[in-house]
């Protein structure tokens, strides 16, 4: 079993965009729906049934094929299992806020490699791989947010 887990500061000193917890929780909505434009080894990402908490999708992530139902705690956090494919497991992103009130994005993801041995090299090197893809994610997903904001995508109401 891989875990991981990793905490990015949603608004940097440098940043010109600020955004708050309805601008990030939006941003996720629209991840859950289309996560093309926020996660760069994402090649496809099609939906498959929806209701009013909960989204089917079929993705494809470095190549390979994944199911996941995507899962939604209003203004907190988006879950995704993975259904079927050869990584079954569960990912979060989660909006977290520091002792000062800052906002935080959580990603944070366990995973279990079909065939592959808990402890093995093969799986100590993918690990090390998807944490550099969801360190990835996590900026790629901010930057996105960010962008939407700034053109005016990501408006209205939270739900």
């Amino acid at each position: 079993m891989i875990s991981v887990s990793s905490t990015v500061p949603v608004n940097g000193p440098d940043e010109t965009v600020v955004l708050d917890r309805a601008d990030v929780w939006r941003g996720l909505l629209l991840k859950a729906e289309n996560a093309l434009p926020f996660v760069p080894a994402m090649t496809r990402c099609e939906v498959i049934e929806r209701t009013h908490d909960t989204i089917l999708r079929t993705i494809e992530f470095r190549g390979q094929e994944f199911g996941e139902r995507i899962t939604f705690t209003p203004m907190q956090q988006v879950r995704f299992e993975r259904t079927y494919g050869p990584i079954l497991g569960t990912i979060c992103n989660d909006i977290d806020e520091d002792d000062d009130g800052n906002l935080l994005l959580r990603f944070s993801f366990d995973l279990e490699l079909e065939g592959v041995a808990s402890g093995s090299t093969e799986e100590q090197d993918y690990e090390a791989t998807m944490k550099g893809d969801y360190l990835k994610a996590a900026g790629a997903t901010l930057a996105a947010v960010r962008r939407m904001v700034a053109e005016g995508v990501v408006a209205g109401p939270a739900g």
